[in-house]
């Protein structure tokens, strides 16, 4: 399978510029799954800009009807 990166940048919504793992959505769900985190894309651009991806903030966002 063909990695779509080019496609998959325009929707990204990571602020974190040195990021490497931008447009490879696998490559970057592997790597925040493994530190208990959500992508920057399962968050709103205001929620994404805390840099606070974990679970539980994703949690208290759904909670309070944020996402």
């Amino acid at each position: 399978m063909n990695c779509k990166q080019t496609t998959n940048q325009t929707g990204c919504n990571c602020t974190y510029e040195p990021c490497s793992r931008k447009g490879m959505c696998c490559d970057c769900l592997r790597y925040h799954l493994s530190s208990r985190e959500l992508p920057a894309c399962c968050f709103s651009p205001a929620a994404e800009a805390t840099f606070d991806r974990s679970f539980e903030h994703f949690a208290r966002l759904v909670a309070s009807h944020k996402i």
